[in-house]
């Protein structure tokens, strides 16, 4: 069985992968994505304390 990194590379390799990436990286500019996260960060930040 292939490690998991090995199978991981495939997959990034992979058409499958790059449009994968493509999408993650189209999310990742999104203004609403990212006032998104910034929430969830701000609510686990005050959880901790």
């Amino acid at each position: 069985m292939a490690s998991l990194i090995a199978r991981i590379r495939r997959f990034i390799n992979s058409p499958q992968g790059r449009q994968a990436r493509t999408r993650a990286e189209q999310l990742a500019r999104d203004p609403r994505t990212q006032q998104r996260i910034r929430g969830l960060r701000d609510r686990f930040a005050r959880r901790r304390h």
